[in-house]
């Protein structure tokens, strides 16, 4: 990923409001993905093999929406149309997922971008940092869905090093958590009653 400036990518942006979910929270939510220091460290491995095949790894995953018109539509016009812009716009930052979800520790910042992720999905921030005339929000269900081709189109990219079996499965494995535990922080905006 490139080391300038992406618009609209606000990590560590004191300015940003802290999350709703106290790292309390946060820790329940880990045991309960069984993501712990064995997985943080296997993703640190996992950003050694993947960063220098992310534009690969955003041309799968961006073929993919790309292919379903109901995936397509959260990035177009009310009327259907594809706004290239705002594609091409969210690209870098998802790049930069990618790198945050492997690098960068679990904490209090951490959690107030994942935040900052989730709202931007919902029509509180949908549209908003990219000023575009999108449709006014993502339907939780398919921000559950994506668990799985997010997950299961990494392992390839994740074999191109040169770690053992064992090593790639504890990598995948790695990703997997951290993939869902970002995604159930991100139905917070969805379900404030209970969550």
């Amino acid at each position: 990923m490139s080391k300038g400036t992406i618009p609209g990518y606000r990590f560590g942006d004191p300015d940003l409001p802290a999350s709703p979910v106290a790292l309390e929270d946060l820790d329940r939510l880990k045991a309960a993905v069984l993501f712990g220091e064995a997985d943080e460290a296997a993703l640190r491995h996992a950003w050694d093999v993947l960063k220098d095949q992310v534009e690969e790894v955003l041309d799968v995953w961006y073929g993919f929406v790309g292919s379903h018109e109901h995936l397509v539509a959260y990035f177009s016009t009310p009327a259907g149309e594809p706004i290239q812009a705002y594609l091409d716009a969210v690209r870098p930052r998802f790049g930069k997922w990618i790198e945050d979800t492997c690098t960068r520790p679990y904490d209090a910042t951490w959690l107030a971008y994942q935040e900052e992720i989730a709202v931007r999905h919902t029509p509180e921030k949908k549209n908003r940092t990219d000023e575009v005339d999108s449709v006014p929000n993502v339907s939780m269900r398919y921000l559950v869905a994506f668990i799985y081709p997010i997950t299961a189109t990494i392992r390839p990219f994740l074999t191109a090093g040169s770690h053992s079996e064992e090593e790639v499965e504890a990598m995948y494995q790695a990703w997997f958590k951290a993939v869902t535990l970002q995604v159930a922080l991100w139905t917070r905006p969805y379900v404030p009653q209970g969550w």
